[in-house]
């Protein structure tokens, strides 16, 4: 593909962006979309919300102190995608962690008919490439959580290639529950792409991480995002995860 021979060209290009500030949130990140509407397309209006369940498995791998290695694989059941991560965390400082990461997704004709407002029905598979590097900033008042994340992502589509900026806040606080200590998430994000209208896209997200054992957690969330993409339909998430820390 030809996006991919010029990852290295922007995973330098982004590196030296010092601007970048962002953090790791307590839940995964995931992707869903479909192509927008061209200029001009007569798109469907009053569509109600599509509803994706969806689950994923992540391992983490600590390579050195302050060096990680996380893969993720999800899958969305009623659109049936599967999407791949893997994100490399880096702790640059005691508040700040950066990490440049990349994502690969593919959705089928039929989850694309579901999840856009389009009068015609698809006919293809729709792939994208992302090369993302984020910063996560995160500090703490008393038991409370609080981050700024902001990403850089490089969309390699099909048609074209785009950048897209990403600005999640979010809060944590830890609940002790016979003997085991939970962590009550929620947070807020916003999209932002200069070839698709500016901010374009608000996603809000609640949930839980469950301790199962020292090593594996569960992590269950709901997530609503409301595309104001002409084409795009309101998507709302159920979805559950479990991750393995090898350390």
């Amino acid at each position: 593909m030809r996006g991919l021979t010029t990852f290295a060209r922007y995973l330098v290009r982004s590196a030296l962006a010092v601007c970048v500030i962002s953090l790791a949130a307590p839940c995964a990140a995931q992707e869903l979309e479909t192509p927008a509407a061209p200029a001009g397309a007569d798109v469907r209006d009053g569509q109600d919300s599509v509803f994706v369940p969806g689950g994923f498995l992540g391992v983490l791998v600590p390579v050195q102190d302050r060096v990680g290695l996380n893969v993720y694989g999800f899958f969305y059941g009623n659109v049936e995608a599967p999407v791949a991560q893997v994100d490399v965390p880096i702790r640059a400082t005691k508040f700040l962690t950066i990490t440049p990461s990349y994502l690969f997704y593919r959705v089928p004709p039929s989850g694309l008919n579901k999840a856009s407002d389009y009068p015609v029905s698809f006919t293809d598979t729709f792939e994208e490439n992302q090369f993302r590097i984020d910063g996560t900033f995160k500090v703490s008042i008393g038991a409370l959580e609080i981050s700024d994340r902001n990403m850089y992502v490089r969309r390699f589509r099909p048609t074209d290639e785009i950048n897209r900026y990403r600005q999640r806040i979010g809060i944590a606080h830890p609940l002790a529950v016979n003997g085991r200590t939970l962590k009550v998430f929620a947070t807020y994000e916003a999209f932002y792409e200069r070839a698709n209208g500016g901010w374009n896209r608000d996603r809000v997200a609640t949930g839980v991480t469950l301790p199962i054992t020292k090593r594996a957690a569960f992590q269950p969330s709901y997530i609503w995002e409301h595309n104001k993409v002409p084409g795009l339909r309101d998507i709302s998430y159920l979805q559950f995860g479990l991750t393995i820390n090898t350390k």
